[in-house]
């Protein structure tokens, strides 16, 4: 049985179809008739008790301050570390370099995502929750999403559910241990990445817990399932071996998750009426914590490429949505490259090439044109 139509369904409801949602029901004129579908499936992290936490670059805020869903609790970060380890180079990049009261933020999962539902609950749109929704293309044009055993209609739809991409590209042979941890030698408002032979180790300041850091530790399946079932003290001491004595002394404050990773991509993000953003079209390293970055454009995007339909959705929008796909596809390729290339490039183990890759940090560090276009690109990323 079928039932009402939809001008867009948002197939998704974390960060990034939220983040859609709002956008869509802020806009002027008359009111869009939207729905958002949500999978009320059993979850490794509630959303109301996620304690982790995300990496919001610059052009992000000022997205999402646009749409109401900045949440109140954040650290800022005004300067970002990148250095390797066991070799020379690194490179510093500050917030005032670009003009910008910070580089980027970390905000708690949880409150993202309760701002974003506190957005929404003022706006008028259809809610429906239950079993993951699937997409088809209509033959007589629009789109079905079905749901627990029900049929709707709508006239685009974009699935941003998380799943991940059909395309797995790489296997890095890592897994990220994420938790958190507190410093005897706290740096307020400083970020590091630190390569090493095992992963990248990201340190970033914790937006909830004084003198603490957000961890995110790559390394490999092994060890990763070592670090999680070892105590609290043996943890400590490993991480604080790792990562060296710019902090001081790293404690352990929580429990630590693990999760493998790989690069997976949509390659076609429009399938006629269906487009796909976010998570469910790429699946990235965490490197340099660009997933929702990257995701946030994409809503900007559509956005932007949508409003010739907006205006009058009973129109065919495949058009709109080819150009979609078209302005997108320059910051997918190149922030997937980016982030592709920089954790295999400094795990190679080769010395040769672990020293290139010192003296590219030394170069990034002193020559400015050289540093700028790649702190540009991961501070707003590419704009269309």
């Amino acid at each position: 049985m079928e039932h009402e139509d939809f001008d867009i369904a948002v197939v998704g409801a974390g960060p990034v179809g939220s983040a859609l949602a709002c956008a869509l029901t802020a806009l002027p004129g008359k009111p869009l008739n939207v729905a958002i579908f949500q999978a009320d499936t059993p979850s490794l992290h509630d959303p109301k008790s996620d304690t982790r936490v995300l990496a919001l670059n610059h052009g992000s805020r000022v997205f999402l301050d646009t749409i109401a869903g900045w949440p109140q609790s954040c650290a800022s970060i005004q300067t970002v570390h990148v250095s390797q380890k066991g070799r020379l180079g690194r490179t510093v990049i500050r917030h005032e370099d670009f003009q910008v009261p910070a580089l980027g933020y970390v905000v708690p999962y949880s409150a993202l995502h309760a701002q974003l539902q506190q957005t929404l609950e003022g706006r008028s749109l259809t809610r429906l929750a239950g079993a993951p929704a699937t997409l088809e293309n209509r033959e007589d044009g629009g789109v079905a999403i079905h749901q627990n055993g029900r049929t709707y209609r709508a006239r685009l739809a974009v699935q941003c559910d998380g799943a991940r991409p059909s395309t797995r590209v790489r296997d890095y042979n890592q897994h990220a241990i994420i938790t958190a941890a507190q410093v005897s030698l706290p740096r307020p408002g400083w970020a590091w990445e630190r390569f090493t032979r095992e992963g990248p180790l990201a340190v970033l300041p914790h937006p909830l817990l004084p003198q603490a850091q957000s961890i995110v530790w790559c390394t490999s399946p092994q060890r990763a399932r070592h670090l999680q079932a070892c105590d609290d003290q043996s943890f400590s001491n490993a991480l604080t071996a790792h990562f060296g004595d710019r902090l001081g002394r790293f404690t352990v404050l929580e429990r630590r998750h693990v999760f493998p990773l790989a690069l997976s991509v949509t390659r076609h993000t429009v399938q006629q009426r269906i487009v796909t953003i976010g998570n469910a079209a790429q699946a990235l390293h965490p490197v340099a914590g660009q997933g929702l970055n990257l995701g946030l454009r994409d809503v900007a995007g559509l956005l932007n490429a949508l409003h010739p339909w907006l205006s009058d959705p009973t129109t065919d929008p495949r058009a709109c949505l080819a150009a979609f796909a078209s302005l997108r596809r320059a910051d997918r390729g190149i922030t997937c490259q980016l982030t592709d290339f920089m954790p295999r490039i400094f795990a190679s183990g080769n010395p040769l090439v672990e020293h290139a890759c010192g003296l590219s940090l030394l170069a990034l560090d002193a020559i400015e044109p050289l540093r700028r276009p790649l702190a540009r690109h991961l501070l707003q990323g590419y704009r269309n």
